[in-house]
């Protein structure tokens, strides 16, 4: 498996409330995380990087001795290592005043050889990127993707929506916390893409993955940071791909 990750604060913003972690502890999993925080002054950036590392460790830690043999017991740990995250998110937020409020977004996946499990709460995605064609794996907890649902917008009026970073879930705002969690199949070739919105609320689906198709993912990154930096990054970028 190779992995590769970058963020950038981008073109408007002063701050970078973004995070992102990798981890490969061995040959036989991974860890990926993406956190775009919110909150004034320092809150969001404390909220995701809190986020990530919490998120990481939980699932490092809960796969140290041995592996889970199902996959409702990976289901289970990736569940478990968010619900963490918004534990000590939370804990914090109402142990400092400047920090009342924070929260942010959380898109992880724990990396097998022949699948993934990804779980979600906010607006962040992960995608899967397969014999030349996109699917994305997450589905936005976000006002937007209600309209969607419904059929009051399309899913191209939503990526442009005034309202679209409206979220309808966030980690670390309540002591509890709902996260989607999905088991994807994978196999040699296949590309998984995190990252927040940031980048999706300027790079479609369809150049996301003429970008990703082919190359290191270094170079698959690299590329997508300095299109959105040239289509001017209102919002901090972070983007995260593994190649399996």
């Amino acid at each position: 498996m190779n992995f590769f990750g970058l963020t950038d604060t981008g073109s408007v913003r002063r701050d970078n409330q973004d995070s992102y972690a990798i981890r490969v502890p061995d040959d036989r999993m991974a860890v990926a995380v993406v956190c775009d925080g919110m909150g004034g002054a320092q809150a969001g950036n404390v909220a995701s990087a809190v986020a990530v590392e919490s998120f990481a460790a939980a699932a490092e830690d809960a796969c140290r001795e041995e592996l889970p043999e199902s996959d409702g017991a990976w289901e289970r740990l990736a569940v478990a290592a968010c619900k963490k995250a918004n534990q000590v998110v939370f804990e914090l937020s109402q142990s400092n005043p400047e920090y009342a409020g924070m929260g942010t977004t959380l898109v992880g996946a724990l990396v097998l050889p022949e699948k993934l499990f990804v779980v979600n709460v906010g607006d962040s995605r992960a995608y899967l990127i397969r014999n030349g064609e996109i699917h994305q794996i997450t589905r936005d907890h976000s006002l937007v993707q209600l309209l969607v649902s419904r059929g009051e917008l399309t899913a191209e009026q939503a990526r442009v929506h005034p309202k679209k970073n409206l979220i309808t879930r966030a980690l670390g705002v309540d002591p509890e916390v709902q996260a989607d969690v999905f088991c994807v199949p994978a196999g040699p070739g296949d590309r998984l893409v995190l990252c927040s919105d940031g980048l999706t609320n300027l790079i479609p689906d369809e150049e996301l993955l003429e970008a990703c198709r082919e190359g290191e993912p270094e170079t698959c990154c690299r590329h997508l940071m300095a299109r959105t930096l040239e289509l001017g990054a209102p919002d901090n970028v972070t983007i995260v791909m593994a190649q399996l």
